[in-house]
């Protein structure tokens, strides 16, 4: 049985950003009627370029920290895919307040608008940050740490609203906890893009990349169309023990960042072979950063009928040449 979700009204939240956009496209894709709310301040207009025409997709602007947009947004929605919020460990550092307002602020107020509206389903993306200092690999979704970031505490904080909500109002929540995504249309541009579009964006400008730390972090690299089948499993299980649950999305094999660099690096000397001459530079740890982390993807595959289909390698291979075109 095909399980992906068809003939639906769906409200995509950060539907511009890299998760959201592929989200978007996807769903569009199966027959779906696709809103997108999102205020650009990390999302890219060129993502959506390829929708606008599309007389399925609707494009709000506006911002989860305004509860008036929120309400505007699910109108007549079926569905809600939670994928907006400001990412980054560092960032959050800087700036805990503001990562604070937009990750937990805006979140409850998407959450209770969708409920006030009578949404069936609420998905939001959750962040393998939740398991903080917990050392035991791989990690389970029931055995957690504490938090080592303001960005982690914020994901954490979701997850309880979640199942508060769902206890309290009914609403049927899922929690995805995506770890480490990457593929197409992720930014390598900015002081937090994530280490694969940098890496690759460095490489084909011929630079040195910056590593952080001896290499030696560890990471369950996931490809995107992994993230995206999750969300229609997510959306259409109809197992009620499936539901008000919070789930790991990953591939389940572990990549260390000089294994991750050795990768991008022979891929990316297929379209250019002086890039193999390349070796990167050391510099310090990040503050704020685990330093392995693994999942068990167990319960997803148990009660999502989750199965990867790209490991690291193979994600790799497909990111490496969308960058290469279109960077």
């Amino acid at each position: 049985m095909e399980r992906i979700l068809k003939d639906s009204r769906v409200l995509v939240t950060g539907g511009a950003g890299f998760i959201g956009s592929n989200l978007v496209d996807s769903f569009l894709q199966s027959g779906n009627t696709v809103v997108c709310l999102d205020n650009f301040s990390t999302g890219k207009r060129k993502n959506l370029e390829t929708f606008l025409n599309n007389p399925k997709f609707r494009l709000i602007e506006g911002d989860i920290r305004n509860y008036d947009d929120c309400v505007k947004a699910v109108e007549n929605i079926d569905i809600v895919f939670h994928q907006a919020a400001l990412g980054s460990v560092p960032r959050s550092i800087k700036d805990p307040i503001t990562s604070t307002d937009v990750n937990i602020g805006g979140y409850v107020k998407m959450l209770f608008a969708s409920k006030e509206s009578g949404v069936k389903r609420f998905i939001y993306a959750a962040s393998s940050s939740t398991y903080g200092d917990h050392c035991g690999l791989p990690k389970v979704e029931d055995k957690i740490g504490t938090p080592l970031s303001p960005y982690a505490i914020t994901k954490y904080v979701d997850e309880l609203y979640a199942t508060n909500f769902a206890k309290i109002y009914g609403i049927d929540v899922v929690g995805l906890r995506y770890f480490n995504v990457f593929g197409r249309r992720q930014d390598p541009d900015g002081a937090y893009a994530a280490v694969i579009p940098k890496f690759m964006k460095t490489l084909m400008k011929h630079e040195v990349p910056l590593i952080n730390g001896d290499g030696s972090v560890s990471r369950d690299f996931t490809y995107i169309d992994n993230v995206v089948q999750a969300n229609h499993l997510a959306s259409v299980v109809q197992n009620k023990e499936a539901l008000n649950q919070v789930y790991n999305v990953a591939h389940g094999e572990r990549t260390s960042l000089n294994q991750l660099y050795s990768f991008i690096r022979a891929l990316a000397a297929d379209f250019d072979s002086s890039i193999l001459k390349i070796e990167p530079i050391y510099g310090p740890s990040r503050e704020g950063d685990i330093p392995h982390s693994l999942a068990s993807i167990e319960k997803a595959k148990k009660l999502l009928f989750y199965s990867p289909t790209f490991n690291v390698e193979q994600g790799l291979k497909e990111a490496v040449k969308w960058y290469w075109e279109n960077l």
